[in-house]
């Protein structure tokens, strides 16, 4: 439920900088100044006001930056349970909705949550944007969220199929053993040693004759590191390593309910890299979809094993555009942080775009190199490639040269994540996130409603 509605009812709420708090508290009337300096209140997040008569007037809201998304976040999650709107432009009132919104998400699956104010808004696209927006974050933050045993390949299908079913998109899968047969050995070979079948999830939305966009995300539902054996930290939030297919179907979520006018296709190879008697093991070599093949060097490198296929059969198509989401590396993470995704794309105008967006919309992204004289370190000798390098430098970018590989027919880009927030943050909490997905829809918007 999105606590945020057309109309003017409610406490107001009055959104001032930190800089002209002065200013705005000099214009008050005795009575409320008096008030916000004995209540405590020195200017810095947000107080409610009273009335004469002891009855509440309205809320004021101090922030460093009052066109910021995130605002009004905190207080959307600290004022009482009731009613309140907040006048603006439309752009303002969009930002405001949306940190609101964002700043009120709870992950109520296995506990109860808490009740939260209404924010009232007067621009009915306003709320249809932010509800475009939260409802496509959301999503992305609840898949990954959810316990790996709750989150397994068959059940990363169901909402997939659930999501085409409300947008009157067709849902696919290829699973178990049918995979060999139709030729996706690495996503077969990946997901074999696991109770929960491998499959191949597909979902396809929208004019067969509009501009063709491909959606991949790497779905692995929950990595042990197979036989090359994470230690228990490591292993600790791995219900997360399907955080590519969650932000892939965040983002579809949001591309179907803008209706966007292209021919929408999402691919999610789904394995839980598990361990048992038929596991594959370092040193054992896979012929891929695209033919090369792969020498085994390191079974936790197993995401751009089960990507290379879904990358291959998307490539195969020749859409317009490609873009992957995949928790791939650690390198990126050391390099970016958590907070930070990393891109690479080989289209340099849908790059520029997708900065800007990030920027503009305050979903950081940050544009990495496809350093083609690192590509030797992915060059197997006994096949076409290896699944590792045999150097730690480097590691986000060499293995999006190897994901390179299978993509020769189209653009492409690539995204490297965490899909977690290690901190809270207004509008972020700790937890499952999604990140980028604004930014990529702000640039697809652009690329294709011009």
């Amino acid at each position: 439920m999105l606590n945020l509605v057309k109309g003017n009812e409610g406490l107001p709420i009055h959104l001032v900088s930190e800089a002209d708090y002065p200013n705005w508290f000099g214009q008050q009337t005795e009575f409320v100044c008096n008030w916000l300096k004995h209540s405590g209140f020195e200017g810095k997040g947000h107080a409610l006001v009273p009335k004469n008569d002891g009855n509440l007037d309205s809320v004021v809201v101090v922030a460093q930056d009052v066109n910021s998304v995130w605002a009004l976040a905190t207080a959307a999650r600290e004022l009482p349970a009731r009613a309140y709107h907040f006048t603006g432009t439309a752009e303002a009132q969009v930002n405001a909705g949306l940190g609101w919104v964002l700043g009120q998400y709870q992950f109520t699956r296995y506990s109860s949550g808490k009740d939260f104010g209404t924010l009232y808004i007067s621009d009915e696209s306003a709320v249809q944007t932010v509800k475009v927006l939260a409802e496509g974050v959301s999503l992305t933050r609840d898949l990954v969220n959810t316990p790996a045993g709750d989150m397994m390949p068959e059940h990363l299908a169901k909402s997939a199929q659930t999501l085409a079913a409300e947008f009157g998109g067709d849902f696919t899968e290829i699973v178990g053993d049918d995979l060999l047969a139709k030729n996706y050995p690495t996503i077969h070979m990946v997901g074999r040693a696991s109770d929960h079948e491998p499959r191949l999830i597909e979902l396809s939305w929208g004019d067969e004759g509009a501009p063709k966009l491909t959606l991949v995300g790497k779905g692995v539902c929950f990595d042990s590191g197979g036989l090359d054996l994470k230690p228990a930290a490591g292993m600790r939030l791995m219900k997360k390593d399907m955080g590519g297919a969650a932000h892939v179907l965040g983002l579809a979520r949001m591309i179907m309910a803008a209706k966007l006018p292209v021919r929408l296709k999402v691919l999610i190879p789904a394995v839980e890299n598990a361990v048992s008697g038929n596991a594959f093991r370092p040193g054992d070599v896979v012929t891929t979809r695209k033919g090369l093949t792969v020498e085994i060097d390191n079974t936790d490198a197993e995401g751009r094993l089960v990507l290379c296929d879904a990358l291959a059969q998307a490539d195969d198509e020749k859409p317009d555009l490609i873009i992957d989401f995949a928790t791939l590396t650690g390198a990126a993470r050391i390099a970016l942080g958590l907070e930070l995704p990393g891109f690479y794309s080989t289209d340099d105008n849908f790059a520029q775009l997708l900065v800007r967006a990030g920027a503009l919309r305050e979903d950081a992204v940050w544009q990495l190199p496809l350093y083609q004289d690192y590509a030797s370190y992915m060059e197997g000798s006994i096949s076409d490639l290896v699944n590792c390098s045999p150097t730690p430098f480097g590691g986000s970018i060499t293995a999006a040269l190897y994901l390179q590989k299978f993509v020769t027919e189209s653009q492409w880009v690539h995204f490297d994540v965490g899909a977690w927030n290690d901190r809270d943050r207004p509008g972020r909490p700790k937890g499952g996130e999604a990140m980028g997905i604004r930014a990529v829809f702000d640039a697809l918007q652009a690329r294709y409603s011009a």
